[in-house]
């Protein structure tokens, strides 16, 4: 199998407090990974520093073998080959279960309607969501609101 993403000894600190420190993880194709750990151990900045929404301290991240986080490097391209279902799932309150979903497809990745919203319907289907497409995300219980994430993620 192969290695998709790799953390080579990653480092990052916020003034004195060092939240990581030494990090080192190989991803393979296909696997799926959660962090577990204690509030404030540093879960969060390491997703943020795998998405390149911080940046390192020292250390490098490697994706299919290329170092993302090399100087100069635009971020968007990465940051669409990744996703991130952070512990707030950030759906938009004012947006369907739909749109929720297909924002990013149509506006990011320039797909047509009609293929982000197939996308989306595959997804929630294979998620046992299809009967709340339309629906918004208040009218969700958490778990259900944690599987569109999910399903944005995935999409």
């Amino acid at each position: 199998m192969s290695t998709k993403l790799s953390l080579q000894s990653v480092a990052k600190a916020f003034g004195t407090n060092q939240v990581l420190r030494d990090v080192s993880l190989d991803i393979n194709t296909g696997e799926v990974v959660s962090f577990i750990g204690a509030s404030g151990s540093g879960k969060t900045t390491l997703l943020r520093c795998i998405n390149l929404l911080e940046t390192l301290d020292s250390g490098s991240i490697l994706l299919d073998e290329k170092d993302i986080t090399a100087v100069g490097l635009d971020a968007n391209p990465v940051r669409r080959r990744i996703g991130i279902v952070f512990q707030s799932f950030n759906l938009f309150p004012h947006m369907s279960i739909r749109r929720n979903i297909t924002l990013a497809l149509t506006e990011v990745l320039k797909k047509s309607a009609d293929e982000a919203n197939e996308t989306a319907s595959s997804l929630l289907a294979r998620l046992g969501l299809a009967d709340k497409i339309d629906s918004y995300p208040d009218r969700l219980s958490g778990g259900q609101q944690q599987r569109v994430a999910i399903a944005r993620a995935l999409a």
